[in-house]
């Protein structure tokens, strides 16, 4: 059964870094997009980043554009978000998914499979 775990959430100050890490199991998605996803605290999930299958086209959602990274290391089965920069209302849980429905990458209908979040907490 095909699983995502993400890992690397924790407590940070303003201005810190953290790198998230999303490794699946189960099956292979080196040829599907995959996606970050956050939903902060009393808010609806939203779109953090994307890439696609090859990791050399990437997508962010305005409010982190220059501050975080998204990479995908196919061989490892494993993507990542290097979050630098961090702010408070970068606090949230973070979610990875795989993109393998149609639609914008932006919108999480286009998603199947998810990992269970990992919380990150940036405090001032």
């Amino acid at each position: 059964q095909a699983q995502l775990v993400e890992s690397g959430g924790g407590l940070v100050q303003a201005g810190g870094s953290l790198r998230l890490s999303c490794a699946a199991s189960g099956r292979t998605f080196s040829t599907y997009g995959m996606g970050w996803f956050r939903q902060p605290p009393g808010k609806e999930r939203e779109f953090v980043a994307a890439a696609n299958w090859r990791g050399d086209m990437t997508y962010y959602a305005d409010s982190v554009k220059g501050r975080f990274t998204i990479s995908r290391d196919n061989a490892k089965n494993t993507v990542y978000l290097q979050m630098s920069s961090l702010k408070p209302e970068d606090t949230a849980v973070y979610y990875c998914a795989v993109k393998d429905r149609g639609g914008e990458r932006t919108n999480q209908n286009g998603y199947g499979y998810w990992g269970q979040g990992t919380q990150v907490t940036v405090s001032s």
